[in-house]
């Protein structure tokens, strides 16, 4: 059987005379400079001391770009910046210095990024927290003084701005988003970044005196280097542990974080009608809320938000009996996530995408012309984030959606959600223990309740423990689950891929009186990360009762897993590359009784060469030791797995360059050459204008699949049960396009459409009959099933425009268009692009129009 899944004021005119006479003197003596600043820096392997000391602003400097203000003439200066790549710890192709100041109010960092061609400077303009092709400077903030969060603010020379929340020690939340200042000019000396950071966009303790940890990260794009200081390590493991130190801070003030952004959204989209097609108007008001409820603790919260900017998900036909993850786009439930994860899966015990979902009875509805949402409203959510002094991190997050009906029929109830964790760190950061509840409530009616479970409840402990100097990792955690409701819930819940109780072979209780399932996760895992070659080992078990999808995510319970690799990768060019790595991967995978189910063996090979191109190659095995898929017969009997090879290809072009093309590619044989997939995705990247940018890529995708599984016939169990497989013949085409053009750093449009197109015809009709037959041919017979009516061919656009205006810090104007476009009656089993895509831009469009327009308040 196959298996191809795999595993972000002004200025004062004495000020402008006197940048005027800087600029002309620069213009005269900036290679003098450039060459002194050289000669300061340190050379060789010396680095200056890793502590910075901030200066103290009587007066705040206006934030231009210059360093004229007093301010920045008394301010200590760091330099001492190291390249860490290509080369750890290697000597920077040009000096970087940069100074910190800081009155009540605010943190302020000056940055002079030295260059000798400052012409060849390369300054892209884009949205922001998009990363381009451009030099940046970076400043990380580690507020806490806890080594393993930070605050990280970066901007290019066009001013585009980039901001981060980092947590456990290299893990970035891309999604977060402050207000703060920047400003930065290009002269002849190379380029300069002057930041205004507000103490009330971070967190940190209370007291008389502050040190922060602190480091400052630079990249030169055309050298492909990148320098910090202090240095960093790539063969060490985690990023804020190995911050300097930024002391001299006293006197910091703890001010009121309160933020409020109202806003109004106006919606005009189709909905269907038994004559046709009509057009709905709809305005919402909502809010978000940020409040400071002490300097280290902060609550949001949102009132009935609106998420329509968000792009929508890529199209997918997924033939398995698991549930496909969705990745969150929306930004209340992305931002500070982070302090919800658990252990190594982040999604298993809080998966937010559950809150707001799509209806999951809208199958009831018998109306087709009904008009079903695509996800239930949210009517209000709040979290509540931050760290202690004592080195405590908490978070709390409860939501609450309302129930969605149609007509008299529920397709969703209301339903309140709560997510608590804490974590406890020692030893500086390097050992924590922690813990995690989840709870989630249904108001069901009579009918609902046959289907969904009325409250399910979650609970965990989790510890790591790094050692030798960081060289070695320990974790571990081990996580309990219940759930409640009636006994046709809890039977569904038994009958669900996830468990599949009622398989005859599994020697699990398939209870039907029951009302309430429980079950537990167990997780060990110890690595080597740091050095030049790294290894570790893994094992998890989850009993079969083990459930987390109400709140979290889980694909399977019932599992043993036991994993082991082993990299080796480099820390300087060497011959022809710039980085390079290898891998060696073990996976083994085992029902909580212990019969083996999966099991693959993988090498992976990655190189940057000197020129920027990249390669990698991954070659893996499934099955090439005994197993049998206990999910392949949906709730049938084990079937015996047979081999498989599969090998995936990447290639990328100098992502620097005007035109950058990439391809990918993979080949899949199993079955004994009976079943093939191959796929391509070429896709490439031009950038016209140093604003403007187009990213066209396709994929074309041929899967033959001799044991796709098709329909159980009669009871499972039963001495009359079919379990039923089938040839499929599948083929896949879609497009992906992406306009991005940016006007200034606070307007840009972006859009994006994508056609997908996918057949396929089942033939060959089969039942299972031996299933652990060591002979693939032994373990089916022909059955008489007509599969004539058995083919398809779907088709999907997924399209959309976003206009973004920051018209004021923290305030935004989205207006957004999306079309969606889908046929499936047509032309099933016949494969033909042109055809098909036709036929797709034919079928009527469901048209979405949002004006969506927030303004921020600081209080």
């Amino acid at each position: 059987m196959l298996s191809i899944s795999r595993s972000p004021a002004g200025a004062s005119a004495r000020k402008t005379a006197l940048l005027f006479l800087t600029a002309a003197l620069n213009a005269t003596m900036g290679s003098a400079q450039l060459v002194k600043a050289q000669q300061a820096a340190p050379a060789g392997g010396t680095v200056a001391a890793a502590t910075a000391f901030a200066a103290a602003a009587e007066r705040a400097p206006v934030i231009d770009g210059s360093a004229q203000d007093a301010v920045w003439q008394s301010a200590q200066i760091i330099t001492g910046f190291r390249a860490f790549d290509p080369k750890e710890d290697g000597d920077p192709a040009f000096p970087t210095e940069a100074k910190i100041a800081y009155d009540a109010e605010n943190l302020y960092v000056f940055a002079r990024m030295y260059d000798p061609h400052p012409d060849s400077i390369i300054s892209l303009l884009s949205r922001r927290d998009v990363k381009t092709q451009s030099e940046q400077i970076k400043v990380m903030i580690d507020s806490y003084h806890d080594r393993r969060t930070a605050y990280e603010f970066a901007v290019n020379p066009a001013g585009v701005k980039r901001d981060y929340y980092e947590y456990n020690d290299s893990q970035e939340d891309i999604t977060w988003d402050a207000v703060w200042d920047v400003a930065t000019r290009i002269d002849s000396l190379g380029w300069t970044a002057e930041f205004r950071i507000p103490l009330s966009q971070i967190r940190y303790p209370r007291a008389a005196e502050h040190t922060f940890g602190i480091m400052i990260m630079r990249d030169i794009v055309r050298r492909g280097e990148r320098d910090s200081w202090p240095v960093y390590r790539r063969s060490k493991s985690g990023i804020a542990s190995q911050f300097g130190d930024l002391a001299g801070l006293r006197a910091l003030g703890s001010p009121r974080r309160l933020e409020v952004a109202p806003y109004v959204v106006s919606k005009n989209s189709s909905i269907p009608q038994s004559s046709g097609w009509a057009r709905t108007q709809k305005q919402t008001l909502g809010g978000d809320l940020k409040y400071g409820v002490t300097s280290n603790l902060t609550l949001d919260a949102t009132v009935n938000p609106d998420f329509g900017q968000v792009e929508a998900d890529p199209a997918q036909l997924n033939l398995t009996a698991f549930e496909t993850f969705l990745a969150e786009q929306r930004p209340f439930f992305l931002e500070g996530t982070g302090i919800f994860s658990f252990n190594a899966d982040a999604s298993r015990m809080f998966y937010s995408r559950r809150i707001g979902r799509t209806p999951q009875l809208a199958g009831l509805v018998s109306d087709p012309t009904a008009d079903i949402p695509a996800a239930t409203p949210i009517l209000g959510a709040s979290k509540l984030t931050g760290r202690l002094a004592s080195g405590t991190s908490v978070g709390g997050l409860f939501a609450l959606t309302g129930r969605e009906s149609i007509g008299p029929t529920m397709i969703e109830p209301q339903t309140g959600y709560g997510v608590f964790r804490a974590s406890q760190d020692f030893r500086n950061g390097e050992s924590g223990v922690g813990t995690i509840f989840t709870l989630v409530n249904r108001q069901l009616d009579e009918t609902a309740a046959r289907f969904l479970r009325r409250q399910a409840l979650t609970a965990g402990v989790d510890a790591r423990h790094r050692f030798d100097n960081g060289r070695y990792r320990i974790t571990g955690s081990l996580a309990t689950s219940v759930v409640r409701g009636t006994t046709a819930a809890i039977a569904r819940t038994q009958r669900n891929a996830v468990h599949y109780y009622n398989r005859p072979d599994a020697g699990l209780a398939y209870d039907t009186t029951r009302t309430a399932l429980a079950g537990t996760d167990l997780q060990l895992k110890a690595d080597k990360v740091a050095g030049v070659f790294t290894y570790g080992a893994q094992y998890e078990r989850l009993s079969p009762g083990f459930e987390t999808n109400d709140v979290g995510f889980l694909s399977q319970a019932d599992q043993q897993v036991g994993q082991a690799y082993a990299v080796l990768q480099s820390t300087a060019p060497r011959a022809f590359w710039r980085n390079a790595s290898a891998q060696i991967y073990q996976y083994s995978q085992f029902t909580a009784s212990g019969m083996p189910t999966t099991n693959f063996t993988e090498l992976d090979l990655y190189t940057e060469f000197r020129n920027r191109m990249t390669f990698s190659a991954s070659l893996w095995g499934d099955n090439l030791f005994t197993a049998y898929c206990d999910r392949c017969a949906r709730g049938g009997p084990a079937v015996r797995a047979t081999p498989d090879v599969n090998l995936l290809i990447n290639v990328g072009a100098d992502p620097r360059g005007k035109v950058a093309p990439t391809f990918a590619a993979i080949y899949t044989v199993g079955d004994y050459g009976k079943s093939t997939l191959w796929r391509v995705r070429p896709y490439v990247t031009v950038r016209a204008r140093s604003n403007l940018s187009w990213e066209l890529g396709t994929r074309y995708q041929r899967n033959r699949n001799d044991t796709q599984w098709y329909v159980n016939l009669g009871t499972i169990g039963s001495d009359t049960t079919h379990y039923l497989f089938a040839h499929l013949d599948q083929q896949l085409l879609s497009f992906t396009s992406r306009l991005n053009y940016t006007a200034t750093t606070t307007l840009s449009l972006q859009c994006y459409a994508e056609p997908f197109l996918t057949t396929g015809r089942y033939f060959r009709m089969r039942e299972l009959v031996s299933p652990r037959a060591e002979r693939y041919e032994d373990r089916y017979r022909p059955y008489p099933l007509s599969t004539s009516d058995a083919s398809f061919n779907l088709k999907e656009l997924h399209a959309s425009a976003v206009a973004r205006w920051e018209y004021r810090p923290g305030s935004t104007i989205f207006v957004v268009w999306t079309q969606g476009r889908d046929q499936g009656e047509r032309d099933p089993g016949s494969f033909l692009p042109v055809r098909d895509l036709r036929n797709l831009f034919s079928a009527r469009p469901n048209n979405t129009f949002l004006v969506k327009a927030s303004y921020w308040l600081n209080f």
